[in-house]
């Protein structure tokens, strides 16, 4: 798996926006550094280049006089993977899509569901959401192969978030856990493995927090951190050692408008505290296009 979920730094994701709000966001991103694999095989030293550009979608709506969201996420991964194999040096490209994300989120306190002319006259002090985010198994899969784009499971992570503005000031915290199901093919059917691999996971426990600044209306630079723990993994049902994550990533976002409807975002992040899993740092930028109804 190229990207693990729990390291992501999104600010301000439970900031409300009117109902029938939409906003389309075409990003870019690039990884580099180390990458995971599984310490029982014969591999050691991986490590990857990934160019990641996704297109997603967001709209907001009205849940039981809440205000609620749905986002689809589907990003596609060019990489190039390398590491020593058995003492051998290898290399290997890989083209395709990734696992497509999807988000519900609503907000429980703070933000009832508005149209845009009362939301021009509501400020924000706390606020307090969930949201449910699920991964499909549509991700390029060859069970054969070591390195693959998707995952072939399902995950889903169920999250509470909060965010409390200060006048200009802006302060999230999300805390949440990554669930998975079994990959039922993996690494098999191959000359090292002619049978069947399964691989399981432990949950995964993410933490997330962001302080924020308002430099104008829509201009902002926020300072991101996580940490997240678990998610030992089990192969044929034994304990992978040396898979228990205990990890921080930080990073810098901001938030730069173009127009009424277009904004930039750009977002930079590293691994702060590596004990297990990738330690790469990522470069993004995306272009929104946002809407209330239909677009102009």
């Amino acid at each position: 798996m190229p990207r693990a979920q729990a390291q992501d730094l999104t600010p301000r994701a439970y900031i409300i926006t009117p109902i029938h709000s939409n906003a389309i966001v075409l990003s870019y991103s690039f990884e580099t550094g180390g990458i995971l694999i599984n310490p029982t095989l014969p591999i050691s030293n991986a490590k990857g280049t990934l160019h990641v550009p996704t297109a997603s979608y967001s709209h907001s709506l009205d849940f039981f006089g809440r205000t609620a969201n749905l986002t689809a996420v589907l990003p596609y991964v060019v990489g190039h993977f390398k590491a020593n194999v058995n003492g051998t040096p290898q290399a290997v490209y890989r083209s395709g899509l990734y696992d497509s994300l999807f988000r519900f989120s609503v907000n429980l306190k703070g933000g009832p569901a508005m149209d845009l002319r009362q939301y021009v006259g509501w400020k924000q002090t706390l606020l307090v959401g969930a949201s449910v985010t699920v991964t499909a198994p549509t991700g390029q899969y060859d069970p054969m192969l070591l390195v693959n784009l998707g995952t072939n499971r399902w995950s889903i992570k169920p999250e509470v978030g909060l965010s409390r503005r200060w006048n200009n000031w802006v302060a999230d915290f999300y805390g949440g856990v990554w669930l998975f199901t079994e990959n039922p093919e993996f690494y098999s059917h191959n000359a090292m493995y002619p049978g069947v691999n399964t691989q399981s996971q432990n949950p995964l426990g993410a933490l997330e927090g962001h302080l924020s600044y308002d430099l104008k209306p829509r201009l902002w630079v926020s300072l991101d951190a996580n940490y997240w723990y678990g998610g030992k993994v089990y192969r044929n049902g034994n304990v992978a050692v040396g898979t228990l994550e205990s990890n921080s990533r930080v990073g810098v976002t901001a938030s730069v408008p173009l127009h009424k409807h277009q904004s930039f975002k750009f977002s930079y992040s590293y691994g702060a505290v590596v004990r297990v899993g990738g330690n790469y740092s990522d470069l993004s930028v995306g272009w929104q296009y946002s809407w209330v109804g239909r677009p102009d």
